[in-house]
């Protein structure tokens, strides 16, 4: 029974890696990034614990689709857009690698809702940017906090992972790096 698990995580470690190596191969276009952010905005949107944070926040990095995957050293990532009024203003990748007790593959989205002009000036002039460095980031696990209200609000970023599914334990975020490109029309 015992070697039946470890075998079993082998194996999904292994389809995990092999996604997230498969991945970045091919990236996706500019139509196809706007369509999963638009459909990750209207999944947000009908988050209520969420409906606060988009009210306020001046913009917001959403990545529709991020693959993690891994056993003992793990990776992930993800394309998406920064959206202002609205509006597109650029493409950007996710990308990390992580270390330690994990094993498993998974999907999740990931929007990053920036609520002040640092934190978004500190995003748009590196060149990439490393979570975990910089402005803070405040992690909201699926959009979930109590009291969480426009006058409570105080972070320059929070984080919300949103459409988890898989069998890693939760989206890792600190680590991974964040850089502009153009992708395909």
């Amino acid at each position: 029974m015992h070697a039946t698990r470890r075998h079993a995580a082998r194996l999904l470690a292994g389809a995990g890696l092999a996604t997230l190596a498969a991945g970045p191969a091919r990236a996706d276009t500019k139509a196809e990034i706007d369509a999963g952010v638009a459909a990750a905005m209207e999944r947000l949107r009908r988050m209520d614990n969420a409906e606060p944070l988009l009210r306020v926040s001046i913009a917001q990095l959403i990545f529709p689709r991020i693959l993690s995957g891994g056993f003992i050293v793990g990776g992930q990532y993800g394309e998406g857009a920064l959206l202002r009024n609205g509006e597109t203003v650029a493409y950007y990748r996710i990308a990390g690698a992580s270390f330690g007790l994990l094993a498993g593959a998974q999907t999740a989205g990931l929007a990053m809702l920036f609520t002040k002009e640092e934190a978004l000036a500190a995003l748009q002039r590196n060149d990439g940017w490393e979570i975990g460095t910089g402005p803070s980031v405040v992690m909201l696990d699926r959009g979930l906090q109590a009291n969480v209200t426009s006058t409570t609000l105080t972070e320059p970023v929070y984080a919300i992972s949103f459409n988890q599914q898989g069998v890693m334990a939760a989206l890792s975020i600190n680590g991974t790096k964040i850089t502009r490109f153009t992708p395909a029309s």
